[in-house]
């Protein structure tokens, strides 16, 4: 075939048949390379993999992470990367980037820890997707792509091809993949839901039909749903929301609890219950757990919608851009795979939707990530692909749904700017509820930043150097339509001009250069120099550093001044802008097509909230830098860096109480409001005083000369009754500002803690030394064998650990991952954490909450320190109005609680619970479920005890040999380290009697 032909001219014959080619597997400083089928694999050094590499183009796996633990530099290297032939052929799959994962994906049986296993495993997987891919890719559409790939360059093209021997089809979209993407056609409103209840029967009744005939009774389950119903009973002029409080311990079975009321009352009332979590992670579940209320696809599909913000959904503007400028090459090629995902796709979330994470490290973040929705580049219905558009067909598809799920973040944001619906939901459940507190933060919070600044600066300017850039600015996005209006024009044009006192491109090194150019720079330098002076010791640290406003010096002020005055002259022009937009909806209201309305409705809201709410909130601050804050707010000035470079300086203001905001948001809008959660309250509470916390060392530990004492001593009243710190949850749900006496639950979980789990804590290390630290995670996660988590309170001390103790786990075969190590997003990590039994992951905050890893893929969990909060301005002024160490303690309690609910999923599940801070106070251990006994032991005995408990057979043996006075081999030199009581040497997992050295400091 002459196009064929031409595709492939000039490339390497050799490159064509990969099944044939090497393949190579590595593993830390080690690869292990088999040249073709049937051949034994060789141990080679990273310098003679290198070599190798250079010569052939190998299978892998992930090429960028197996060169990564060679040492190598990927870009200088060509292989044939199973996960792209994988995202061609089966677009919008999300398994994780590992052998095992593309093996339980493809039904091909999965590896043993051997590289051997895994080298066989490789080329199994390799014949089934060429074998898929000799079906699926003669359909049309697939075939243009693939011709579009081998143009491009891309490595499998031409393998593809002669596998599938697809042709190019003379008519298709190829790369033009919106073509071919359905239109969204707008629908009447539905008006108003009516107000039915729930009640507590009816809740049951649909709980049984969604657990089906023949389920398992779950007594807790059906208290759940009856309690739940109680936030969607009828309501009357003059009463307020509804408001039910639900703790759930984990097994409880609370997601089908409420979604039982919520889909009742959706269905009853013609309305939409928005379901709300906190982390992707949990909105999968939840649209997972859907399935049971509506098996069809088709009628799912038009009954739920999952939600996320703009900036989380491919633009296909952006997409034609680029696929405008790229012709050939990686990015090109890159284009291709997203084109098989975009026509794939349910959604088109590139963030927490079925886009593999993986896939942009493979071929860059310009053909993926860096072509989504960026703020203020969207030009509605000027837009040629608006009909087709992902963000506008969530929008109307959501306002028709009986469910949405969406996050917090957005949930907040939509509730207080009245949303994209005109009437919009007034029943809502908020799961993951202990985090209610920390979204409404960052939905509440005002930076005036150089970040902040520069951003807002390219929304009104748009692209003002030579550089390659998407951003539209005001004149692009309305220039149309005050086109001929004078008053508007005018308005355009003034905004236009003020913008100019904003931050302009490299404002940071103008700062640093101490040569900052108009009002915002001149404003962040004496606001930098300001939190530098006041820093002390710590301004060359690594960390971001924060300073009061007060008492502010007389440049300070004299700044603060002008860039007010400055700001003004911005804020009134983008005002009357926006008013001229609203009042064209008024003008032209007979005469607007429906898209022409959304867009200029649309655009007139999103300037009025960058001139009344951003711009005008800024010159609230700026003329607050000598009185201080108004009531119920903490402002301050904070440099933030990343490894050691300053990233912004800002200016922050936070509300005390964000659920003051919050509140009053839902308070008006809702009419009921369920906010639920394993973590809701604070836990059970000491009965008295035992223990006070140490001081802390500035990493978050409580501050230095502050007495920690016991929160209240008593259980009575109605916040800390049945033994509860009902206190915390009335606290972080903000049930205390909402009118009327919330309905409160708390279900324990199902599971026996005593029997299924240990808690220790690690009493005799050094907690300062790396040393012993790191070598008690690599003994733990030995004695392990694998499928641990180690948890962190600081980025820093986990890339410490993370340094020392990978060799020694990949020589016991034990492989580790990280993150703000490895350069994947952390659902991914999580993903190939749950596939790999014998794999361990390091995580901070986001890791410990709401990671769902039942099984044995997570046994063990190890946490560094007690997670004290960080005494900054912030938490000091919380501290200061919610109770003092009432409050630090109900922090702690919360993130112990959070991180213990990771053991333990399900019913079968057994694991060990370690603690390597020996500071723990007594009254803190209320944080474990009842039935767990926290005991306080030496790292030796916590290795011994963590070794018998998962691996009960193994620790006997071992105890045995100890006990019957065999030779005790020393320490010999290896890549492990500081030895540790109880360790083994690496790669014997069930035969080693040494006695090592105790960890040296």
């Amino acid at each position: 075939m002459p196009a064929q032909d031409d595709a492939f001219r000039g490339l390497d014959p050799a490159r064509t048949d990969p099944l044939n080619a090497p393949v190579l597997v590595a593993r830390r400083g080690r690869g292990y390379w088999s040249a073709r089928p049937g051949e034994t694999s060789r141990a080679l050094r990273p310098d003679r993999v290198a070599t190798a590499w250079h010569n052939h183009q190998p299978l892998v796996i992930h090429k960028p992470a197996t060169a990564r633990r060679l040492g190598l530099d990927p870009v200088q290297l060509e292989a044939f990367d199973l996960l792209e032939l994988f995202a061609f052929i089966n677009p919008a799959e999300t398994p994780p980037p590992t052998a095992r994962g593309l093996a339980a994906a493809l039904d091909v049986e999965l590896p043993g820890a051997d590289p051997a296993d895994e080298i066989a495993c490789i080329r199994a997987i390799a014949r089934r997707l060429l074998k898929v891919a000799s079906i699926k890719l003669r359909l049309p559409e697939p075939a243009a792509l693939l011709h579009e790939a081998a143009q491009a360059g891309w490595i499998w093209a031409r393998p593809l091809i002669q596998a599938s021997g697809a042709v190019p089809p003379a008519d298709s979209w190829g790369l033009k993949v919106w073509g071919r993407l359905p239109e969204w056609q707008e629908q009447p409103p539905e008006g108003r839901p009516t107000q039915l209840g729930v009640l507590p029967e009816e809740a049951v009744q649909r709980l049984e039909r969604l657990t089906g005939a023949g389920a398992e009774p779950r007594p807790e389950q059906r208290r759940y749903a009856m309690h739940a119903s109680l936030a969607f009973a009828a309501r009357h002029e003059g009463q307020g929301p509804a408001l039910v409080l639900a703790e759930a311990g984990t097994g409880t079975g609370k997601t089908l609890g409420y979604i039982a009321p919520s889909s009742l009352w959706a269905e009853k009332n013609g309305g939409t219950v928005w379901i709300s979590t906190y982390t992707k992670n949990l909105q999968k579940q939840i649209d997972d757990e859907l399935d049971r209320l509506y098996p069809d696809p088709d009628e799912k599909a038009r009954r739920v919608v999952v939600r996320k913000g703009r900036e989380n959904y491919l633009c296909l503007l952006n997409y034609q851009e680029a696929m405008r400028r790229t012709d050939t090459g990686p990015d090109r090629a890159g284009l291709v795979l997203t084109a098989r995902w975009i026509g794939a796709t349910r959604d088109g979330a590139l963030y927490g939707g079925d886009f593999p994470g993986w896939l942009s490290e493979l071929v860059g973040r310009r053909a993926t990530l860096d072509l989504t929705d960026h703020r203020g580049e969207c030009i509605y219905s000027a837009c040629e692909h608006y009909r087709r558009c992902f963000i506008e067909r969530a929008q109307r598809r959501s306002r028709r749904a009986r469910i949405v799920v969406a996050n917090h973040a957005l949930v907040m944001v939509q509730a207080a700017t009245g949303g994209d619906d005109q009437y919009g939901p007034d029943r809502f459940v908020f799961d993951e509820g202990h985090h209610l507190f920390d979204a409404a933060d960052a939905a509440f919070a005002v930076d005036l930043s150089g970040r902040e600044g520069e951003e807002l600066r390219r929304w009104i300017a748009g692209r003002e150097t030579q550089r390659r850039s998407r951003a539209r600015g005001l004149r692009d996005r309305v220039g149309d339509l005050v086109a001929g209006r004078p008053a508007a024009e005018e308005a355009l044009a003034e905004a236009m001009r003020a913008a100019r006192a904003l931050p302009a491109e490299g404002w940071r090194q103008r700062l640093e250069d101490g040569l900052p150019e108009g009002p915002f720079e001149v404003f962040l330098a004496r606001a930098r120099g300001t939190v530098l002076a006041r820093a002390a010791g710590d301004a060359d640290a690594p960390y971001g550093l924060e300073a009061p406003v007060a008492p502010p010096a007389p440049d300070f002020i004299v700044a603060a001044a002008e860039l007010e005055a400055a700001l003004r002259l911005l804020e009134v022009p983008l005002g009357r802008l926006s008013e001229a937009l609203a009042g064209m909806l008024d003008e032209e209201a007979d005469t607007l097509e429906p898209g022409d309305r959304a867009r200029i409705d649309a655009t007139a809201r999103a300037i009025s909230r960058r001139a009344a709410g951003l711009v005008k909130s800024w010159r609230e601050m700026l003329g607050a830098v000598e009185e201080g804050p108004p009531a119920h707010h903490v402002d301050w000035l904070a440099i933030d860096r990343a490894f050691g470079r300053d990233v912004d300086v800002a200016l922050k203001r936070r509300w005390i109480d964000p659920m003051l905001p919050f509140a009053r948001v839902f308070g008006e809008r809702a009419r009921g409001l369920l906010v639920t959660s394993a973590t809701l309250t604070g836990g059970r509470l000491p009965v008295r005083a035992k223990a006070t916390a140490p001081e802390g060392d500035g990493d978050g530990d409580p501050p230095a000369g502050v007495e920690a004492r016991e929160g209240p001593q008593t259980r009575d009243g109605a916040e800390t009754r049945d033994g509860l710190d009902w206190r915390t949850a009335f606290t972080r749900s903000g049930a205390r500002h909402i009118a009327g006496t919330p309905q409160t639950l708390s279900l324990p979980s199902p599971f026996d803690y005593g029997a299924s789990a240990l808690a220790l804590v690690v009493t005799d290390l050094r907690r300062s030394s790396a040393d012993q630290i790191s070598a008690a995670y690599r003994e733990l996660f030995l004695a392990a064998e694998g499928g641990a988590l180690g948890l962190f309170t600081a980025v820093r001390r986990l890339r410490v650990v993370h340094d020392r103790i990978a060799a020694a786990l990949e020589e016991a075969g034990v492989s580790l991952y990280a993150q703000h190590v490895d350069p994947l997003d952390t659902a991914t990590l999580v993903d190939i954490f749950r596939a790999e039994e014998e794999s361990c992951l390091l995580g901070t905050d986001a890791v410990r909450d709401g990671v769902d890893v039942p099984g044995r893929s997570l046994r063990l969990l190890v946490a560094d320190r007690v997670p004290w909060p960080r005494p900054d301005i912030l938490h000091r002024a919380r501290r200061l109005a919610f109770g003092g160490s009432h409050y630090d303690d109900a922090i702690v309690r919360l993130r112990l609680r959070q991180a213990f609910g990771r053991l333990i999923r399900a019913r079968e599940d057994r694991g060990v619970f370690v603690l390597l801070d020996g500071a723990l106070p007594t009254r803190l251990t209320t944080a474990f479920p009842e039935g767990v006994t926290v005991e306080r032991v030496g790292i030796a005995e916590a290795i011994r005890r963590t070794r018998a408990f998962l691996h009960p057979q193994a620790g006997q043996d071992r105890d045995r040999r100890d006990g019957a006075g065999l030779p005790l081999p020393e320490a010999s030199g290896n890549n492990r380290g500081p030895a540790v009581p109880g360790a083994r040497k690496p790669g014997d997992r069930q035969q080693d009697n040494r006695r090592p050295d105790d960890i040296s400091g």
